[in-house]
């Protein structure tokens, strides 16, 4: 075997063939990686946040918690259809533009974004927190969990109670 083949068995490999969305998740018709299994998603699974970058656009969108990626700006990069429903912003509304002061600006303040921005900071990220929505909506406390995946993702879950 060429040496290149031993290091990297992964070039050239046609079953390692697929798609990938242009947010970055990939389509189910993918091989798995060596990763968590996305079969399910669950808000309380410890190993949710790594799920998260593993799964398909529809499995983010099936999920009973809300999910938006966002780059380390602040961009929403993917906004999931519960937390659509929960918070009133559609989708296409959402996806590319500032989640902390044009998607949910009742989140621009150090509770939340200086959480984020600090994490963003140290490169790690995985917070949990109690907090209340007010923009666009009647106040609603909700559970939130701010992640940074392993390939640098940052995700915000949202947990309604």
């Amino acid at each position: 075997m060429p040496e290149s083949e031993e290091k990297y068995p992964f070039l050239d490999n046609p079953s390692d063939e697929g798609t990938t969305s242009a947010n970055g998740h990939r389509s189910s018709g993918e091989p798995a990686d060596p990763a968590p299994s996305v079969d399910e998603l669950h808000y309380d699974d410890e190993s949710v946040g790594e799920k998260l970058r593993h799964a398909t656009d529809e499995q983010l969108n099936g999920a009973n918690f809300g999910i938006i990626q966002i780059d380390d700006d602040g961009v929403v990069q993917f906004f999931n259809a519960y937390e659509s429903e929960l918070s009133g912003v559609d989708p296409d509304d959402a996806e590319g533009n500032n989640f902390f002061t044009q998607v949910a600006p009742c989140t621009n303040n150090r509770l939340f974004r200086g959480r984020f921005k600090k994490g963003v900071r140290r490169g790690e990220l995985d917070e949990t927190f109690s907090y209340t929505y007010t923009y666009k909506m009647r106040p609603t406390l909700v559970d939130v969990r701010l992640y940074r995946d392993e390939a640098g993702h940052n995700w915000i879950m949202v947990q309604k109670y």
